[in-house]
């Protein structure tokens, strides 16, 4: 098995009441407190299939502009989604199927260039989306516990699509074991590494309660497991990736 980044933005910021105050509030945090941000999602090439968990934005899509002080830029932009996912070596037509962790844009909006894939996401975010077809596959999450996750859907050897509700109502991760150790590609459980460390969730959630109890999940896991944790809107993500580092909490 081998997990890649597909990386479309670098070089962007997030300030700490963006990435902290969903629970104590913006003004509990200090904005001038900046963390990197990017955006990558990523790829899972099992030997058999290739896998992606999320797709980016559409070709051209063209980013919000850089503002001093705002609370969040992504950064300049590397390439298109489809061109950061060709630099890898692949064709669209490879890819079996799509994992999403959840509805918004830069995880989703992809979507439609990949004409032989089945995508997998939770029934909450498939009705938000009003995604239907014969190639839409509704994560029933009937594979049992994962660890200390009550529930998982396996979709690959080695490949486990997890409920993590809050961030969105239908909410989800995905781990993916490879040689000893476990990979989670959480989408926006956090935003920033440095949140997850100091257990703060962001000002971004649909069910504060759900992400909450999905943030001490995800911290016990790590905590009990050698885990790689693959952000996307930070360069940790793919610097953690390229590195194997495996985090301590």
């Amino acid at each position: 098995m081998e997990i890649k980044a597909i990386r479309m933005f670098d070089g962007g910021f997030m300030n700490q009441s963006f990435a902290f105050g969903g629970e104590e509030g913006k003004e509990k945090f200090d904005e001038q407190i900046i963390y990197r941000s990017s955006l990558q999602n990523f790829l899972i090439d099992t030997g058999s299939e290739v896998i992606l968990v999320d797709t980016g934005f559409p070709n051209d899509f063209k980013a919000p502009e850089k503002k001093l002080g705002g609370p969040l830029y992504m950064g300049e932009k590397r390439m298109d989604y489809m061109a950061a996912f060709a630099e890898l070596g692949y064709k669209p037509e490879q890819v079996t199927k799509i994992l999403i962790t959840h509805k918004h844009p830069d995880h989703t909006a992809a979507l439609a260039y990949f004409p032989n894939a089945k995508i997998y996401i939770s029934a909450e975010d498939a009705d938000a989306m009003k995604l239907e077809g014969d190639n839409v596959v509704r994560a029933d999450y009937k594979d049992g516990a994962y660890h200390n996750f009550p529930a998982s859907q396996k979709v690959a050897e080695g490949v486990y699509f997890i409920p993590a509700k809050g961030h969105t109502n239908g909410n989800s991760i995905i781990i993916a074991e490879n040689e000893g150790l476990f990979y989670m590609m959480h989408g926006d459980v956090t935003y920033c590494d440095a949140a997850l460390k100091a257990n703060k969730l962001s000002i971004v959630f649909e069910d504060i309660a759900a992400a909450r109890e999905t943030l001490d999940k995800v911290r016990e896991f790590i905590q009990n497991n050698p885990t790689v944790y693959l952000s996307t809107h930070c360069p940790e993500g793919y610097e953690n990736l390229e590195m194997k580092r495996v985090m301590k909490l």
